[in-house]
This record gives C-alpha cells, sequence and structure tokens, in this order.
C-alpha cells in the first residue's frame, strides 16, 4: 500500500516544485530544525519515505522536493538543467521556507548539487550529508585513476545519456525497463518494492520528465556552456560545511574506494566518511534503519544555535 505524506509546493524563480513533509504542520512544529532532502536519478521525492518520519520522531522538520524537471511545472521554458541552476533553486527553497539555515541531505544527483550548496552558500547550512556520491576534488589523484577502469564500465550510463534520441527512446522501452536495471545494477541484491516502482515510473511517464532528467547529464557534459563551467568550480571548491559522507559498500554506480580519496582538509568543518555494510547505491532504502541512525547522529551534533527558520 502507498505510504502517503502531505504535500507542499515551493514557488521558486517562476517554477513549482511539488514536496513531500511529515505528518506534523502545525505552527509550532513549523520551528523545528528543517531538513531539506533532494533525490537523485532515477528517482524522485519519495525515496525519503523511509527517513522523513525517523528524522520527525527525532525532533526534526522534513521537506523532500521533486528536483528540477520533475513534473511539468518545474520545467524551465529553456531546458536549463546545469546544476548550478539547482543550486539556486535550493536556496531559493530554503528562502521560500523562512529559514536562515537548513540541514540538507542528498542523494545522487542531490548530492551532487549538495556539495555545490555547500561551496557557495555555506551559511545557509548547518550541515551538509552527502550520499552515494563523493566530493569530486581529489578524484583526479594517482588513486582514482587505480580505479578508472572499473569506474568506466560502471559509468557507461553517463556517456550513453549523450546520445539524444537513442538513450530518449532506451529509456521510455518496454515500461522503463532502463530504470529497473539501473537499480538492479546499482543496489545488487536489492528489491524495491514494486509499488514504488510504480510510482516512480508514473513519475518519469508525466511529461518531460524523462528529458529534463536526461538534461542534466548532457548539461554536465557541456564544454561551451557558461553555467557548465560554474558547475565544475562550484564542484572543485573546498567544503566549510560540517559533513557527512555515506557509501554503500556494494554500490554498483560510483565505486565505494572512491570516497576514501576524500580528505579532511578540504572540509574545514569537518568530514566524517562512513561506509554501510550491506548496501548498495540506494542505502538509504536498502538499510534505513542503520542510516537514519547515523543519520540523526550526525544532525544532532550539529544543530545551531538557533532554528533558524521562522
Amino acid at each position: 500500500m502507498e505510504a502517503s505524506f502531505p504535500t507542499t509546493t515551493l514557488s521558486v524563480g517562476g517554477l513549482q516544485f511539488t514536496a513531500l513533509e511529515g505528518s506534523r504542520s502545525s505552527a509550532r512544529d513549523r520551528r523545528r530544525p528543517l531538513v531539506l532532502c533532494l533525490h537523485g536519478f532515477p528517482d524522485h521525492h519519495r525515496t525519503w519515505r523511509l527517513q522523513i518520519p525517523a528524522l520527525e520522531e527525532a525532533g526534526f522538520r522534513v521537506v523532500a522536493p521533486l528536483l528540477r524537471g520533475y513534473e511539468p511545472s518545474s520545467q524551465p521554458i529553456d531546458d536549463d538543467y546545469h546544476t548550478i541552476r539547482m543550486v539556486e533553486d535550493v536556496l531559493g527553497f530554503i528562502e521560500y521556507l523562512g529559514c536562515l539555515r537548513v540541514h540538507l541531505v542528498g542523494h545522487d544527483w542531490g548530492a551532487v548539487i549538495g556539495y555545490q550548496v555547500a561551496a557557495r552558500a555555506p551559511e545557509r547550512l548547518s550541515s551538509l550529508t552527502a550520499m552515494a556520491v563523493p566530493h569530486p576534488r581529489r578524484l583526479a589523484s594517482l588513486g582514482a585513476l587505480r580505479l578508472l577502469p572499473r569506474q568506466l564500465r560502471n559509468s557507461w550510463y553517463m556517456l550513453f545519456f549523450q546520445l539524444r534520441l537513442v538513450s530518449d527512446v532506451a529509456l521510455r522501452r518496454h515500461d522503463f525497463a532502463l530504470i529497473d536495471k539501473l537499480w538492479r545494477d546499482w543496489s545488487p541484491g536489492f528489491t524495491p518494492p514494486a509499488e514504488e516502482m510504480r510510482l516512480l515510473k508514473r513519475t518519469f511517464r508525466q511529461p518531460g520528465v524523462a528529458a529534463a532528467a536526461l538534461g542534466y547529464y548532457r548539461d554536465m557534459f557541456d564544454p561551451l556552456s557558461r553555467a557548465a563551467a560554474a558547475s565544475r568550480a562550484l564542484m572543485r571548491a573546498p567544503i566549510s560545511v560540517p559533513t557527512l559522507a555515506l557509501t554503500g559498500e556494494r554500490d554498483g554506480c560510483l565505486d565505494t574506494r572512491l570516497f576514501d580519496l576524500m580528505r579532511a582538509e578540504d572540509f574545514a568543518h569537518g568530514l566524517s566518511v562512513q561506509r554501510i555494510a550491506e548496501a548498495g547505491h540506494f542505502l538509504h532504502q536498502e538499510q534505513p534503519d542503520e542510516v537514519n541512525r547515523r543519520l540523526i547522529e550526525f544532525l544532532r551534533r550539529h544543530e545551531p544555535g538557533d532554528i533558524g527558520c521562522e
């Protein structure tokens, strides 16, 4: 049975973003520290369904929006899906929600966006939690090159998505069977609930969503775009926000050993890299109790002196 959550609409930059919230919505509960959760690909905001109740029970308010393009109301007319635009979206979310600062939690693309938000506006974050994607600052090192052949094999889809029309058709074929394949490959041995996959594919069937999701990958590799260059610059910048990086030891998308290349000196306010056993890329769904425990412990250590939200 589908677990339901209240929804709210975030209006930012002329776009409308649907977001899941926890069940508490009174004025008093809105004064709780806010945890803003960002999903990745191929995924949507319901990826956080196992974290929202646990975070609420621990005393936090939770908002989990659909990212830019994952519904018709958030698709810009210029089809701009550079991550610098999602950074602007997130800062707009924080402003719209009436907060000075939030705890930011991101998985996959959400983690990529989270690193960039932390680099651009650290004063707006109490903490950053990045799941499944390491910070890329050190990924050009010799250690990363040793892992390159395996990682290139894992990352085949990034190059495939550059093939316009071909990859667009392939993504939609046989009821989005490619999404099923990516989940199997990236989280070996994990079978997500059939109802959740049905709801996920329902998101991707909405007009423009599949093209938008592929647009993230295409805009990332745009060699002539100033927006892409700005995004890459933010990705190389050090982080001055307390950071927790979580990786599944069985991740079939981004080799878990890449996280060993992250260096504490790149994180002025602290870095904790933690590996989740018996989990792959979708670690927060595969081992929710363990992920929730570690996440809540980290957030509690970095609660702001004031709540930060109106």
